[in-house]
């Protein structure tokens, strides 16, 4: 009953309260550094283009066959291909409906070797 108090109060309380100002302290010095480097990349990503960049590109004369599709034969064939084998009956892959686990006795999952032998 007297262990209770044995235990220095004064110092379990001091050592608390530093613990949580230290913590709230470096959230705050944390905030800052992130806020001061949030800054910096601004400044750097807001630097200027390079001059070559900077050179107007001429737009691209609009052909009448531009609003149009142009597809060749391979990419018709490819599609046609696709949709044969994927949904007009064609190749496709039949999976079982029956799960199966098969269980690997191994020490690490093993209960044997986690009980304690208490009776002796």
């Amino acid at each position: 009953m007297n262990t209770l108090l044995l235990v220095n109060w004064g110092h379990v309380w001091m050592v608390t309260g530093l613990g949580f100002l230290l913590v709230f302290v470096l959230l705050v010095v944390l905030i800052f550094i992130l806020k001061g480097f949030g800054a910096i990349m601004q400044k750097v990503t807001a630097a200027p283009a390079p001059k070559a960049a900077q050179v107007k590109q001429q737009p691209l004369p609009q052909k009448k066959e531009d609003n149009e599709m142009a597809i060749n034969s391979n990419v018709t064939a490819a599609i046609a291909m696709a949709l044969h084998l994927s949904y007009f009956g064609g190749e496709h892959d039949e999976e079982p409906t029956r799960i199966t686990i098969i269980p690997h006795h191994t020490t690490w999952n093993d209960k044997m070797y986690g009980m304690n032998n208490l009776i002796r």
